[in-house]
């Protein structure tokens, strides 16, 4: 990994795999980064090739190996990499040598499931999970009941419930043959938006899978299963792209079923004529 020295101790933690930038920012204004020994509070400091870096009184080091994994994260198991409360972590289902140097990208509630991608990258993190880059996930949720369009329609234009940022899907698809199942799309991803949403609505979310994440899928990996992302997919994902081959091929099917379906109709109207 080249780096470019003096570099912003964000970026220079960030880098280290201590967490998304915004995750490193926090550390810093928390007082629990230390540089040749001196607490560092402020934004904007850099750092150089031989300074010592520190957090929580450990030495971190720039990571020459980046990972980037897929999850499919069980219901039960939390995101956090710590909690006095919790035994069951979504980190320790990946088996590598370096796991714990992994931290998740954006979070799934200890009662959902699905995909969840861990990394070491903080930039990748950061552009990833940003409001501003729009990435985005792709949800099937199982409620108590048919749900009313006007419902969803609401969610469409965005609902206030306890902020004054509205709470907002950004499209839904229903389930064919099920009237309990939908599938919802957002893109900022907010704490439990999903839930909030429907409870708000007056319904009981029952269960929550994340079936995509941009370009990446969950496909058939089961609940525990695990893989590496290819770079074509990394690319795609930082690029905000939602489709890859699969959904192209797909298109690219549909199409000409219906090219055939038009050409039987259409020698079907020459038949009648003769």
């Amino acid at each position: 990994m080249i780096i470019e020295y003096p570099v912003r101790l964000q970026v220079y933690l960030a880098k280290c795999g201590c967490g998304s930038r915004r995750f490193c920012e926090d550390l810093i204004a928390q007082g629990r980064v230390m540089v040749n020994n001196r607490t560092v509070r402020e934004m904007g400091v850099k750092v150089n090739e031989d300074d010592v870096v520190q957090v929580d009184t450990e030495t971190v080091e720039i990571i020459d190996k980046s990972y980037y994994i897929a999850l499919n994260k069980p219901k039960g198991f939390v995101c956090t990499n710590y909690d006095p409360n919790e035994t069951k972590y979504a980190r320790d289902l990946i088996e590598i040598r370096d796991r714990d140097l992994l931290f998740n990208v954006g979070r799934l509630d200890k009662d959902s499931s699905g995909l969840l991608l861990l990394t070491n990258d903080g930039e990748f993190a950061n552009k990833v999970t940003h409001p501003s880059f729009e990435i985005e996930k792709e949800y099937l949720v199982h409620i108590d009941r048919q749900i009313d369009i006007e419902d969803l329609n609401k969610a469409l234009r965005g609902i206030y419930i306890d902020t004054d940022r509205p709470y907002r899907l950004k499209r839904y698809e229903f389930v064919p043959r099920r009237k309990d199942y939908i599938k919802v799309t957002l893109t900022e991803g907010k704490n439990r938006e999903v839930r909030k949403i429907f409870s708000f609505l007056g319904y009981e979310v029952k269960s929550l899978m994340r079936i995509r994440i941009g370009c990446i899928l969950l496909g058939t990996m089961q609940p525990g299963e695990y893989r590496n992302l290819t770079k074509r997919e990394i690319d795609g994902l930082l690029a905000g792209k939602t489709t890859l081959d699969a959904r192209r091929k797909f298109g690219a099917a549909l199409r000409k079923e219906k090219e055939e379906k038009a050409r039987a109709r259409a020698e079907k109207k020459r038949e009648t004529f003769r």
